[in-house]
């Protein structure tokens, strides 16, 4: 199939190396890493070197990091899991988590946990003072998503998480959208638990981690036989815990350096003018073009209106892009169903007809500037087709 992918956000197409590595695994290590046999013990082995090389990369133990099928269950996991080793009280969340934390949230609210969810500005960002308020009694515990899927806000997590240590409230970050993109160190962050999931970062699907913080109490949330120290029962997926290593360790080579600018900033950069010429377009979440912008640099979010300001269906903007070659999508791929305004383009005060206008070009290593070349050339066909449409 050809055209030029640009929805990184919702899944990565996997990279060759992870692909190939999965391949010598599979071929050596296919057994059950339980069993006590020669076989078994490979496969236990190659787990094992797994564990070890993504905690590598993540900066955190190897007994601190899980292995799960993905980011809804890691995010399940660490708030169902934690939240039964506490006593009930009050669940923090933002107005714009994923579904995942908002469907855990609900299960907790079920068991007769509160929850609260707080508000963000404009940019999609929490603002610490309200946080600071929320964080007093019967607040036990804190889950905030650190790189928003749709608008790309990224929170600043060591104010946010060092909040949270003052309160002695334990703190889960969906990184998600983070990891592959922005330097993850486990170990000098303020947080007890953080999710993340291979497939974004040009990884295999359904594998992902949760990194429980060493000493924090976590129940896990099905039983079998004592997996993942007992954290996640069932047979391990060795292969795939094999390609998240890989993905992670590409990732990482592919970034410029700590606290360097991940290389994809300047291909979307080199996007944004463009596309902000059009009239009737705008960009929403943090601009990147502003000094110390907090945007996850791979991210582009618009509202695209006719060159009068009358909004467009994103999704029917999606679309007619595919028609012109482009890839692309109206807002997370996990909000498929149901209305098309976007419940986080409504929680940063836009009204529902700007909200259903939403479209997110998300970009990943194998594109270069020529893909991107004729993207505002055919954002402008596809929304002239839209306009004309009776």
């Amino acid at each position: 199939m050809s055209g030029v992918y640009l929805d990184a956000s919702a899944t990565t197409p996997p990279a060759a190396e992870v692909i190939a590595a999965m391949a010598a695994v599979q071929a050596q290590a296919w057994a059950n890493p339980s069993s006590l046999h020669g076989f078994g013990l490979a496969a236990a082995e190659a787990l094992e070197r797994a564990r070890w090389q993504c905690a590598s990369h993540l900066g955190c133990r190897p007994q601190e990091l899980v292995f799960t099928s993905g980011g809804t269950e890691s995010i399940h996991l660490a708030l169902v899991g934690a939240a039964a080793c506490l006593p009930v009280g009050r669940l923090l969340i933002s107005a714009v988590e994923h579904p995942a934390t908002e469907a855990a949230a609900l299960q907790l609210q079920a068991r007769g946990w509160q929850i609260q969810r707080l508000p963000v500005n404009r940019e999609g960002l929490l603002d610490q003072a309200q946080l600071a308020q929320a964080l007093e009694p019967p607040t036990r515990l804190v889950s905030l998503i650190w790189g928003q899927s749709e608008v790309g806000s990224l929170q600043d997590l060591q104010a946010l998480g060092g909040l949270c240590r003052r309160a002695g409230v334990p703190l889960h970050v969906d990184a998600v959208q983070v990891v592959g993109h922005c330097a993850v160190d486990f170990n000098s962050l303020p947080v007890e638990l953080l999710s993340l999931a291979g497939h974004k970062l040009q990884g295999p699907r359904g594998i992902g981690a949760l990194l429980v913080r060493e000493g924090l109490a976590l129940q896990g949330v099905f039983g079998a036989g004592g997996q993942e120290g007992g954290r996640r029962g069932g047979t391990e997926a060795v292969v795939l815990a094999a390609g998240l290593a890989r993905a992670l360790e590409l990732a990482q080579a592919q970034q410029c350096g700590p606290g360097e600018r991940d290389p994809l900033a300047k291909l979307r950069d080199g996007l944004l003018d463009p596309l902000l010429s059009l009239p009737g377009v705008q960009l929403t979440g943090p601009d990147p073009r502003r000094a110390a912008a907090r945007r996850l640099p791979h991210h582009l979010s618009l509202l695209v209106g006719t060159e009068g300001g009358q909004p467009l269906s994103g999704r029917a903007l999606v679309r007619e892009l595919w028609r012109e070659g482009f890839a692309v999508s109206s807002g997370s791929a996990c909000h498929s169903s149901g209305s098309a305004a976007s419940a986080v383009l409504m929680a940063l005060g836009f009204s529902e007809a700007q909200a259903a206008s939403g479209l997110r070009l998300s970009l990943g290593p194998w594109l270069t500037p020529a893909d991107l070349a004729g993207v505002p050339a055919a954002l402008a066909r596809a929304r002239q087709r839209l306009a004309s449409t009776p």
